[in-house]
């Protein structure tokens, strides 16, 4: 039997993981931001659904969360 005694490393450092949580709260928040705007009859038409939040603000949130993401992917650790 071998006494090989690794210790288990993550592949990033706990800050990482905090700025990739973020990044999927801020896209969560995105789609949240796009849903409704519907109507109850499917024989009105409503104009809700072309807002400003649904058409610029959510798309715009979604995408500042995919980059946070890859900021948080691409962040080296602090060097020793």
């Amino acid at each position: 039997m071998k006494d090989n005694d690794q210790k288990q490393e993550f592949l990033f450092d706990k800050i990482n993981y905090k700025i990739l949580l973020i990044g999927i709260g801020v896209i969560a928040l995105g789609f949240i931001l796009m849903s409704g705007g519907g109507s109850n009859d499917p024989k009105v038409f409503s104009e809700a659904i072309f807002d400003f939040r649904r058409i610029r603000l959510a798309p715009t949130t979604v995408l500042i969360g995919f980059g946070i993401t890859v900021y948080a992917i691409l962040k080296n650790p602090k060097k020793q």
